[in-house]
């Protein structure tokens, strides 16, 4: 017998009680009973955003909200600045070429985050830019972007919206959206929400939606304005994911009782105990100076490489973790640490490690990283 642990950036572990009420019978959801849970979400997800907005609930995956950012936000011939710093920066890039919008791409190094001083350059270089698209964390390299900053060069241009995904950002630390002056904020399920993925959401400030009103790219499914429409009926446009919306219920419900501040405080602190373990092994982070809170990429030991990690540790030892993507692939290995993780699973996790280091002929103290582990979370 082999017992799993999954301690991959998305899909996440799920909660006993999220998994328990999404297996109640099936409920209609054109019912007073569901209107009532749609409530509730309605009110939770804007604690969970830390915003006055509606927050739009979409049955898609993180992507789909992505999509919907940008045709529901640009116009055909419309400009925009592309944040490109590991696979998902450039998936934005992909997205709005693929509805004819002019994008202006900021190819920040892998590992790196973006230094906000070249988006004001550009932003004042190209005056009608319509839209910066960047992520909160991107994922794929373990880096965290200052959005904080970079929302202050945004937020008094009345023709520019700072668009975020913050699907490996929302639940994980800070992303105050009206404090902050996000104009877009994207958000999934699978992570630190701790469900199933397959729902994705959209929360617009008054500057976006504005910009709504005069967009003219197609959109039939991805219809904001049809969503909050609905949304403020407890409804939704189209078939909801029911089960997965009951999920959020209780997910929600879970982070209110924490608190928002120690929700932070918890992924932080498993953060700085993930990198000060792997540190302690004679690693090295593949982000050091701007890692996230949501997940630690780590660069291989030299002549390893970084897929048998993840191989091993998966196959010999039941320890789910991400390899690298396309660049990175082979170089890194990600531990996410977000959403329904604790410290006996990152324990756990750093012990796996050692042993597969080990198996792999890379020399170290063996259970150093464990210890450190230990110390630090005690």
């Amino acid at each position: 017998m082999k017992k799993r642990y999954l301690l991959a950036p998305g899909p996440t572990p799920v909660p006993e009680r999220v998994l328990q009420a999404m297996s109640l019978p099936m409920m209609h959801h054109r019912t007073p009973e569901f209107e009532s849970i749609m409530e509730g979400v309605r009110s939770d997800l804007k604690y969970l955003f830390q915003t006055e907005k509606e927050v739009l609930i979409l049955a898609c995956s993180g992507t789909g909200a992505m999509e919907g950012a940008v045709v529901n936000l640009l116009s055909r011939g419309d400009r925009a600045v592309v944040v490109r710093g590991g696979k998902f920066g450039e998936r934005w890039a992909e997205i709005c070429n693929a509805y004819g919008v002019e994008v202006i791409n900021i190819d920040v190094t892998w590992g790196e985050a973006v230094d906000p001083a070249i988006i004001r350059e550009m932003i004042n270089k190209n005056k009608d830019v319509r839209a910066v698209f960047m992520q909160a964390t991107e994922t794929s390299t373990g880096v965290k972007h200052p959005v904080k900053e970079i929302a202050e060069i945004i937020r008094d241009l009345p023709e520019t919206a700072l668009v975020v995904d913050g699907i490996t950002g929302v639940g994980v630390f800070d992303l105050p959206m009206d404090r902050w002056g996000i104009d877009l904020l994207v958000g999934g399920s699978q992570k630190a929400l701790m469900l199933p993925p397959g729902l994705a959401f959209a929360c617009l400030s008054e500057k976006a939606w504005k910009m709504v009103e005069r967009s003219n790219l197609p959109k039939y499914y991805f219809d904001f304005r049809k969503e909050l429409k609905n949304l403020i009926k407890n409804q939704s446009a189209y078939t909801p994911a029911v089960s997965l919306v009951i999920g959020l219920h209780e997910s929600l419900k879970m982070i209110r009782e924490e608190g928002l501040e120690n929700v932070f405080s918890r992924h932080r602190r498993f953060a700085e105990a993930t990198r000060a373990a792997v540190e302690a092994l004679g690693l090295k982070l593949y982000a050091p100076k701007s890692p996230s809170e949501a997940v630690t990429a780590v660069l291989a030991p030299e002549g390893i490489d970084a897929q048998k990690i993840v191989r091993i540790m998966r196959d010999k030892h039941g320890i789910i973790i991400a390899g690298g993507q396309d660049r990175a692939k082979g170089k890194i290995f990600r531990i996410s640490h977000m959403g329904y993780i604790d410290r006996f699973d990152l324990i756990t996790a750093i012990s796996a490690l050692e042993m597969t280091l080990q198996e792999l002929g890379y020399s170290f103290d063996l259970g150093i990283g464990v210890k450190t582990m230990e110390e630090y979370l005690r």
